[in-house]
């Protein structure tokens, strides 16, 4: 058609000219942009239409098939706010696993919190601070995790046994523990703020007045950019919220301590083991260098899987080191077979394979080894003599700096 209305005359050319302009001025990136759905999510799983069958996978109800992350093509953002919202109801699901299924309780925290203040909770078997015997406690990593949980992309995506941590409670029970489940990522409320708050906080600045203009100069193009280059024709406004902060348990190190002062340190058990995965491993470390003498005193074994702690960077002193080597075993993530010795670089506890290179599968696929260190520690207590903590063809040795 262009080929034929260019050999035209006068009045052709006009038109050519006038439909090259017309198509100069679309956008076709702006054409191509979706208008974004509502960030409105189901509130149960069966909204979801996913169930967890009887081998605690997650399965579509309909179909059988696995959770479906792109949901709705070329709409990331919408998809993640599905993810997450699908995350808030698991976790609310596993909180309910933890007591029907484990028969825990729930204790609020702070212990004498008012009914006006934020609160967070974890969980407790009944007999947790009467047990004469062991009492174990188990602490998760940082991030969207929550009490009873390793890894919510594992509830997602592969079973409950592999991504929470109620085979090592069931397990516990069944051997005669008490149990007390940490919530170390419990550590504030969220609260819409209301128009008062977010101009006072927008107005509110120290800075010279050529300073915050050149920084206001800086925002407005990167917004202008971000706004360009936006997917959606007409994004969802997300509510901006403050953060108000549990008293005494405004991170998990802080947590982890509360948790030792009014429950753990208060605990008839002789022997007291933990299982730290990650970033509760450097929460313990924290808590061992606070209450040293005490986690000395009480604590017969400590079980890390992929712990991220550094006792260089935590200024860990040397009757910490000494202990935790004597008293500590890291699981690694490792392609090595499972309890196989990995070297460290690290004067600290020993590091051995969990037979995974998974971050996230750690604490599942070193489950059976971590009751067998336990168990061992409690012989070795019993008859004076210091635990191996697993099968390793070299002990490894650490020279002090």
């Amino acid at each position: 058609m262009m080929a034929q209305l260019q050999q035209g005359g006068p009045d052709e050319k006009e038109k050519t000219t006038a439909l090259k302009d017309l198509l100069s001025r679309i956008d076709l990136d702006e054409l191509m942009k979706k208008d974004e759905p509502p960030l409105e999510f189901p509130d149960t799983l069966e909204g979801f239409e996913y169930i967890f069958n009887e081998k605690g996978q997650l399965r579509h109800i309909k179909t059988g098939e696995p959770f479906v992350f792109n949901y709705r093509e070329d709409l990331h953002r919408w998809n993640q706010k599905r993810y997450e919202a699908l995350g808030e109801i698991i976790t609310k699901y596993i909180y309910e696993l933890l007591e029907k299924e484990c028969h825990l309780k729930k204790v609020t925290l702070p212990v004498d919190a008012i009914e006006t203040e934020p609160k967070s909770f974890i969980f407790m078997s009944e007999d947790a601070l009467v047990n004469p015997d062991k009492l174990l406690v188990l602490i998760h990593g940082n991030g969207v995790v929550r009490a009873g949980q390793w890894a919510r992309r594992l509830i997602i995506n592969e079973d409950l046994d592999s991504g929470t941590q109620i085979p090592y409670i069931k397990r516990a029970i069944e051997e005669g523990y008490g149990v007390i489940v940490l919530n170390p990522n419990e550590n504030y409320i969220e609260v819409e703020k209301t128009k008062a708050q977010i101009q006072l906080s927008s107005d509110i600045s120290d800075e010279p007045a050529e300073k915050r203009e050149r920084k206001d100069k800086i925002q407005k193009e990167t917004k202008k950019r971000r706004d360009f280059y936006e997917k959606y024709r007409n994004p969802q406004k997300e509510k901006e919220t403050m953060q108000i902060y549990i008293r005494d348990n405004g991170s998990p190190e802080e947590h982890a301590i509360y948790v030792w002062d009014h429950f753990i340190s208060q605990s008839a058990a002789e022997n007291v083991f933990f299982v730290a995965h990650s970033y509760g491993g450097l929460a313990f470390v924290e808590l061992m260098i606070q209450r040293e003498a005490e986690v000395k005193n009480r604590v017969t074994a400590v079980a890390l899987t992929d712990s991220v702690h550094n006792v260089w960077h935590q200024e860990v002193g040397k009757t910490i080191r000494e202990w935790m080597r004597e008293n500590c075993c890291n699981w690694v993530s490792s392609s090595e077979p499972l309890d196989t010795s990995v070297e460290s670089m690290l004067p600290d506890c020993p590091r051995v394979s969990a037979g995974t290179e998974r971050h996230e599968l750690t604490s599942w696929k070193s489950f059976p080894s971590v009751f067998k260190f336990f168990g061992e520690a409690v012989k070795a207590k019993n008859s004076l003599v210091k635990p191996t903590p697993t099968r390793r063809s070299n002990r490894i040795k650490y020279e002090e700096f």
